[in-house]
């Protein structure tokens, strides 16, 4: 079983680098995903990521749980791309776990996941958690649906991935070492 993180033109940098780093610390096996046609992705502030594949290179279905980092316009080029739309829909039908990031919650909003789950995003995007329980806090889990609100909670965020992939006490081992 693989976790999957998208990246998309203008992604929030920190909010991928943050969680991939912890979730690869703690042996989860993840794979970054370019939506374009090339590993090269450039971030909302100009950094290059160079992905792990492509899009079309994976058909997702050994996928354990769907990532998305946020950021502007990253969240609106990952929700702009049909495929992958597909697949979290696919994943979600299927009770898997998603995640999601900064403004990138909305996408999960607009495809009914949250409804009736708390969510949490970042702040001007609450209006698109439709029927969600809109929390103000770093990150949460409901259900199968973990939500984050910005780069600044991204190790919230991806603690609690890891503690819904791996328990609680694998997210304090990894918290404890990196002095959190």
């Amino acid at each position: 079983m693989k976790t999957y993180i998208f990246l998309a033109s203008g992604f929030e940098e920190t909010e991928y680098i943050a969680t991939i780093d912890l979730l690869r610390r703690a042996k989860i096996d993840v794979e970054s995903i370019s939506i374009l046609e090339e590993k090269e992705v450039i971030g909302a502030h100009n950094i290059v990521i160079l992905a792990d594949k492509v899009f079309s290179e994976v058909d997702f279905s050994d996928a354990e749980m769907l990532i998305l980092p946020g950021g502007m316009p990253g969240t609106n080029n990952l929700n702009n791309f049909k495929p992958l739309l597909e697949i979290l829909k696919k994943h979600y039908s299927e009770n898997k776990p998603i995640a999601a990031i900064c403004a990138a919650p909305l996408i999960f909003g607009q495809l009914g996941f949250l409804e009736n789950q708390k969510a949490c995003c970042y702040p001007g995007f609450e209006q698109e958690l439709k029927g969600a329980n809109v929390l103000d806090c770093s990150a949460v889990t409901s259900g199968e649906v973990i939500t984050g609100q910005s780069a600044g909670g991204v190790f919230d965020f991806a603690l609690q991935i890891i503690s819904k992939l791996r328990g609680k006490e694998l997210a304090q081992q990894i918290s404890e070492q990196i002095i959190y």
